[in-house]
């Protein structure tokens, strides 16, 4: 449930109900907006909690919050979420592009690319170290190897990292080398991973599984907010359908639905859902043209020779043309794309969402 506080309620107003909360062994989660202070009230129920809650000096009323998902839900925050990551703003009215190769294989690769995305306007660097692979004998990545790559790229270009981890016992090197973690399609249900990268105070983005609904995906950024880490980042990067003409099936519907359930900042991956560099294009504005506050764009500088995913690779020279054509749609839908860590242009009106932006 959660606890709304009234608007001339203290401080103390406020930390009385928070150590109530406490008391009747629920955890407190502070939540403060523009016109009003929440206390979320997390745990098992408990039929006294609401009544006592209610007589207390500063508490407006207290309700309860129907979604499965409490802390990722507009219930409990109602605003949207934005966040800074090395100055690079994320979430509400700000687009971030995230690009650069599917998996680092190079000192050379990596840092051509990184340079080629930045000069075109991304924002954040990716690159995978640790590849989950439907067959075991594909390229898995480079390990440690790529992660210090990785690091050393984004340091000279002075651009925020992403990279994929895939084992809780991975989280501690990819906490020392990345500056987000990514938790990709495969294991957005592994719970356990979820709460290690839940306990740190890096950025999490968690793609949404192949046959997830949105509400399993919301639950698992449940886990990571539960454990006190609210930078969390959600990603359509395409569903399993009975269509075979691309990879996966883009969810468009799913940027704006998962606006309308939860205030965590939404990106899409046209790459992996298109499987064709050609498609990629049309997805990323689809999804940007929706309300998406980002893309992940697989980009390569020889993608016949990619050890990784090099059919859906964009080619630098055609991922310049499309950063302006993603200016141009974002300006449209009242958002405006960081490039290097800056606002790119002011919003025009807010339309994303149907929600004022």
């Amino acid at each position: 449930m959660i606890v709304v506080m009234k608007a001339a309620a203290t401080a103390d107003d406020v930390q009385r109900a928070i150590d109530r909360i406490t008391e009747l062994g629920l955890k407190a989660h502070l939540s403060k907006g523009e016109f009003r202070t929440i206390v979320g009230a997390i745990g098992d129920h408990n039929p006294q909690a609401r009544q006592q809650l209610e007589q207390l000096p500063g508490v407006d009323e207290v309700m309860a919050i129907s979604q499965p998902y409490k802390l990722a839900s507009r219930e409990f925050h109602e605003a949207d979420t934005i966040f800074d990551i090395k100055g690079v703003r994320v979430g509400g009215p700000h687009v971030n592009i995230i690009a650069g190769p599917c998996a680092i294989e190079s000192r050379e690769v990596l840092f051509d690319v990184g340079r080629a995305v930045k000069e075109a306007g991304a924002s954040i660097l990716r690159g995978g170290a640790y590849k989950p692979r439907t067959s075991p004998y594909s390229f898995s990545g480079k390990g440690r190897e790529g992660l210090e790559l990785l690091k050393e790229a984004g340091d000279e270009l002075g651009m925020p990292t992403i990279t994929e981890v895939v084992d809780p016992r991975d989280v501690p090197i990819v906490y020392e080398f990345a500056d987000i973690f990514q938790i990709g399609a495969r294991n957005m249900q592994n719970f356990n991973l979820l709460l290690e990268v839940g306990r740190t105070d890096k950025p999490v983005f968690i793609k949404r599984g192949l046959a997830a609904s949105i509400t399993e995906l919301l639950m698992s950024a449940e886990y990571v907010l539960s454990q006190g880490n609210y930078r969390v980042m959600l990603c359509e990067r395409g569903i399993r359908t009975f269509a075979d003409e691309v990879r996966f099936t883009l969810d468009v519907s799913a940027v704006p639905v998962i606006q309308e359930r939860s205030h965590l900042p939404v990106f899409i991956d046209p790459s992996h859902a298109a499987g064709k560099r050609d498609l990629v294009p049309a997805l990323a504005l689809a999804g940007i043209a929706a309300g998406a506050h980002g893309a992940i764009i697989e980009v390569h500088s020889c993608p016949d020779r990619a050890l990784c995913d090099g059919p859906q690779a964009v080619l630098p020279n055609n991922f310049v043309k499309l950063m302006e054509q993603i200016k141009q749609i974002a300006e449209i839908v009242g958002h405006r794309v960081t490039l290097w860590g800056r606002d790119d242009a002011a919003p025009r009106r807010a339309v994303a969402g149907g929600r004022t932006t």
